[in-house]
């Protein structure tokens, strides 16, 4: 049975009073709330805010609730200043990093070969990635977003041998409905995911691809998760702006 799991990316949002605040109300809702088996919830705060999220989370340490980076660089160590290695997240128990983020992609010119490297060293450091891949409306409109998906995959993941691919959640984002209020349909969203899984099965065998867990990450909402969560390929969600709120963080874990 595939892991479900809702991820929550705070991308650079809230100062630490705030971050605070809102671990606190999520550790107290999350100790009320069972997990089944094969759920988990993982939460990305900003960089400077890890250790501190982890100490709050510390009495859900056996309840499966994880926490992750936003990022990690290409090298271990070295002169980058301002960048953070897997080398580091590692030192700090942090369990997965997310990479290929959209936003990395557009605003920091981030192309499939350094997402390539850091899927590379992360796993090499022993962390869990969220890979995330999705087309812009443009690519969409032109209806060469199976393409375009299959591109990503190929030149960013697919040198992975089945074992590391196990280290591997594949996050969908349709670029469009980041941030816009836009979802994509359950049914778009289950066509790509199902796009996914083919290719994967394609590339590995059915028993890899049917063992990998694929969210979607786009404008999901308390309102419309049990939709979207429901369609056969989609495993829960990686959520942005709704996962700033405990009470509509914690109105999708439900639907999970």
């Amino acid at each position: 049975m595939r892991k479900k799991i809702v991820a929550g990316n705070w991308k650079m949002n809230k100062t630490q009073s705030e971050i605070i605040e809102l671990t606190t109300a999520l550790s107290v809702a999350l100790q009320k709330h069972e997990l089944a088996d094969n759920h988990e919830v993982i939460i990305c705060p900003s960089l400077v805010y890890l250790s501190k999220v982890k100490d709050i989370l510390a009495i859900l340490a056996d309840k499966k609730i994880k926490v992750g980076s936003q990022n990690c660089h290409t090298q271990n160590f070295g002169a980058y200043t301002g960048e953070v290695s897997a080398a580091m997240l590692k030192s700090l128990d942090v369990q997965y990093v997310l990479a290929g983020h959209s936003e990395r992609r557009t605003y920091f010119g981030e192309n499939n070969s350094i997402v390539k490297a850091k899927l590379d060293i992360a796993l090499a450091q022993g962390l869990q990635v969220i890979f995330c891949c999705g087309e812009s409306l443009t690519i969409r409109e032109k209806e060469a977003h199976f393409d375009f998906i299959a591109t990503q995959l190929e030149e960013s993941l697919f040198h992975l041998t089945k074992e590391e691919l196990k280290n591997i959640v594949i996050a969908y984002e349709p670029i469009w409905a980041i941030g816009t209020g836009v979802t994509a349909s359950p049914e778009q969203a289950e066509e790509i995911h199902a796009h996914i899984r083919a290719l994967l099965g394609k590339k590995y065998d059915e028993t890899t691809a049917e063992n990998t867990t694929i969210l979607y990450g786009g404008s999901c909402k308390p309102t419309n998760a049990a939709q979207l969560f429901s369609q056969p390929n989609v495993d829960g969600g990686l959520i942005g702006g709704a996962s700033l709120k405990a009470d509509s963080f914690m109105g999708i874990i439900e639907n999970l």
